[in-house]
């Protein structure tokens, strides 16, 4: 890192990726979630403890399995996404995914049941419910989403191995701190460590405000 352009570069793109990543494992988490928490099929618990696992994914085994596919050689090498912020995008959304899962449906599945039976009593649709039960679980839910995005925009070992770490391609705040480290720049690291932090703390402060405000159940 050169200068405060470069600075800035890292951490648009350092936003972009882990913002992509958690808007999709919201897309994916949030039904998958709440089919967990309202279904009663007989492989309810096994796909709960599959998503609690999920949770505990070690960075550098999906970033492993994620270069294995996007490598050359790999199943979907065709694609060219390998060293790409794509390829950065792929790995934490199978980081976070399981994550937002697993939470919606501990935050969906302590609503008080008797809720979903008025509901269905008063002729509410599925989707009406689903609905009416997000709202009622929105803190929850937006904790789950402040977990998502946080297991990401501190991810580095999957990044690095994906994404490549190259300078103005897929350089983000966590792999350059490991770079500048490596390099002995640790006045740069901490400063990099700083905007990281700060980072977070505004996006996390947004969702904490959305959290708070409005009328609470």
């Amino acid at each position: 890192m050169t200068g405060a352009g470069d600075l800035l570069e890292i951490t648009l793109l350092s936003l972009a990726v882990s913002g992509a990543a958690t808007a999709v494992s919201v897309l994916i988490g949030l039904p998958v979630g709440t089919w967990l928490a309202l279904t009663r099929t007989r492989t309810r618990h096994l796909a709960l403890s599959t998503v609690n696992t999920g949770m505990a994914l070690p960075p550098v085994v999906v970033g492993l399995v994620v270069a294995l596919l996007l490598w050359r050689s790999g199943i979907l090498g065709g694609l060219g996404l390998m060293y790409t912020p794509g390829a950065m995008v792929i790995a934490e959304v199978i980081i976070a995914t399981p994550v937002m899962a697993g939470l919606t449906a501990a935050g969906i599945g302590q609503l008080d049941p008797r809720l979903q039976i008025q509901l269905q009593g008063l002729g509410a649709s599925r989707w009406q419910m689903t609905r009416w039960l997000w709202r009622e679980a929105r803190m929850p839910l937006l904790a789950a989403l402040m977990a998502a995005f946080g297991s990401v925009i501190s991810e580095v070992g999957a990044a690095m191995m994906v994404g490549g770490n190259i300078a103005h391609q897929t350089r983000v705040l966590t792999t350059s701190i490991v770079l500048e480290t490596g390099r002995g720049e640790f006045g740069t690291a901490i400063t990099l460590g700083f905007v990281l932090l700060a980072l977070a703390f505004m996006v996390n402060g947004v969702l904490t405000w959305a959290q708070q405000r409005g009328p609470r159940s």
